[in-house]
């Protein structure tokens, strides 16, 4: 059966699916036959026995799947050590903000030297306090917050 991850815990290491028969089912994670851990949103493929999921995949062709997999530790360096050019939005698929950070990083580089690049500075601040916020969050929040839950800033 066809199905999406309603809520998945690490710590307790079990979640719910909705079915696509309109059924919530429980799993625990060592039914997840996937390569990444389990997340929100994902579409899987999964048996059922009574209320209870069994071997669960994540579904062919399932667009998540590359969401899924973005590392906060990457994305927090990324935002600290080049997130003036918005690499770390470029990195979580945010591409707008991306486009934002790295709009306003060069106009700013070449219209306001003259002013200590204000607008370099604030950009860069700004990005320095997401990857602080990217690493001091769990594994959990901010693949719940950031890669499924699409939150571009903060």
């Amino acid at each position: 059966m066809k199905g999406t991850i309603l809520d998945f815990s690490i710590r307790a290491n079990s979640g719910a699916i909705s079915g696509e028969d309109g059924e919530r089912y429980n799993f625990d994670g060592m039914e997840w036959k996937g390569d990444s851990p389990p997340a929100r949103g994902m579409s899987v493929d999964f048996s059922t026995d009574g209320d209870q999921a069994k071997e669960i995949y994540l579904a062919v062709g399932s667009a998540t799947r590359a969401k899924a997999e973005k590392s906060k530790v990457a994305a927090g360096l990324l935002a600290i050590f080049l997130g003036g050019w918005g690499i770390h939005k470029f990195y979580l698929d945010y591409r707008v903000p991306g486009i934002i950070f790295l709009i306003i990083n060069t106009v700013g580089l070449f219209i306001t030297w003259m002013f200590l690049w204000i607008p370099n500075f604030i950009i860069w601040v700004i990005a320095v306090i997401e990857g602080i916020i990217y690493l001091t969050k769990s594994d959990e929040e901010f693949e719940q917050t950031y890669v499924i839950g699409n939150r571009p800033m903060f």
